[in-house]
């Protein structure tokens, strides 16, 4: 019997033909994955096309035969961890790589988005078919996704301490991908604890526009989609690079202010932020711009008066659709030079039906298009046609 059974083995081997794929994809159905790719004498490279990681200093990945090895550097802010990720191509041998945070085969086939700014990923990536759950309905802008909520092709699972687990373990995704804060709202030592596969995207963390925008790649690795990201992500930053360009040759460079008081603090963001970057890239110059930070700033109302008072343009002023509410915060906000001129411009022209921002969903994705409508805001004569995406003048 053991002889048959060699002899079925020898001849099997004897027959089989082992394709390599083209580009960073699943062998064609038909094709034959052999079982033990790293261990093979002719190793087959699943990973032909490689993503490179040019703007993010947060992310990065390494290729190897039939895995991917993605590092993420910091989590967090002031997380003093790292966080490695094995990324085992689906059907092949799983590595053994000490330390490791996740083992997950690929391409994934379901994944649920604990934040709305990954849904544009899946969508622009074109595997909305395996988005089957996220964090809340309620925010959700994307018309595609909203209609896959509308069939009940997707199911909601809340975030931090409170995410249904149950329904969770009942649908077992191959993975969710959520953030991490370091505080106790953070959604995955939950996930950790059921043993739920998740991964923990940084994006939030960037402070550079195309940097933000880079983790479409975290999204593509787990698809084996790096031809796609690699041909969307080139076009932004050349898309960016030119309207960036454009500005720089500006003689002027108005001055700009942000945000509106909540309960008596005014939030700012730092001057080496996400929006502060934004607004030097589009030719203005941002009254904190001398602050070094990347987060946010806590000012009182004040302070910001007296900084702000003269300041051209007043922009991302939180929840604000029209000039009446700038009064019924305070009054005194009229002898702004910015409201008297009428230059307030807000980034809430796109919401969703249950107050979703759509700035805050597709905008990290598509950095050129936030630019573009800030050089139109501020520089007109540099893009006389444009029409504005996310933000508006408040009426």
């Amino acid at each position: 019997m053991r002889f048959f059974c060699a002899l079925v083995f020898v001849f099997i081997g004897s027959v089989l033909v082992v394709a390599a794929p083209s580009g960073e994809s699943t062998p064609a159905a038909g094709s034959i994955t052999p079982k033990f790719a790293q261990t093979a004498a002719d190793m087959i490279d699943y990973f032909p096309v490689k993503l490179t990681i040019d703007h993010s200093e947060l992310f990065d990945v390494d290729y190897y035969a039939n895995y991917k090895i993605v590092t993420i550097a910091k989590p967090w802010p002031g997380s003093e961890s790292h966080l490695t990720y094995v990324l085992v191509q689906r059907g092949t041998e799983h590595p053994s790589v000490p330390g490791a945070d996740l083992m997950v085969e690929i391409p994934i086939r379901t994944v649920v988005t604990m934040s709305t700014s990954y849904l544009p990923h899946v969508e622009m990536l074109d595997v909305l078919e395996a988005l089957v759950g996220t964090d809340a309905f309620a925010w959700v802008t994307s018309e595609a996704v909203r209609e896959r909520i509308d069939s009940g092709a997707m199911q909601e699972f809340g975030s931090g301490p409170t995410v249904n687990i149950e329904l969770l373990l009942d649908l077992d995704p191959d993975l969710v991908m959520t953030y991490g804060q370091g505080t106790e709202w953070d959604t995955h030592p939950k996930l950790r604890e059921a043993g739920i596969p998740f991964a923990l995207n940084a994006e939030w963390n960037e402070s550079e526009p195309l940097a933000r925008a880079e983790w479409m790649k975290f999204m593509a690795l787990f698809f084996n989609r790096g031809e796609e990201a690699n041909e969307l992500f080139g076009a932004i930053v050349a898309r960016y690079g030119a309207l960036k360009d454009l500005a720089a040759g500006v003689g002027t460079r108005p001055s700009i202010f942000m945000g509106s008081p909540y309960q008596g603090t005014w939030w700012v963001s730092g001057g080496d932020s996400y929006a502060a970057r934004f607004f030097a890239d589009a030719g203005g110059d941002y009254i904190w711009s001398d602050d070094d930070s990347t987060g946010s700033l806590m000012l009182d109302v004040e302070s910001v008066f007296d900084k702000a008072g003269d300041a051209e343009f007043w922009l991302n002023t939180g929840t604000w659709t029209r000039v009446g509410d700038a009064i019924s915060a305070d009054a005194r906000f009229a002898t702004f030079h910015a409201f008297e001129t009428k230059r307030i411009y807000n980034n809430n022209l796109r919401m969703g039906p249950g107050g979703g921002n759509d700035y805050f969903e597709s905008g990290p994705s598509n950095p050129d298009v936030i630019l573009a409508d800030i050089i139109s805001i501020i520089h007109p004569e540099l893009l006389p046609d444009h029409e504005r995406y996310y933000y508006h003048r408040l009426d």
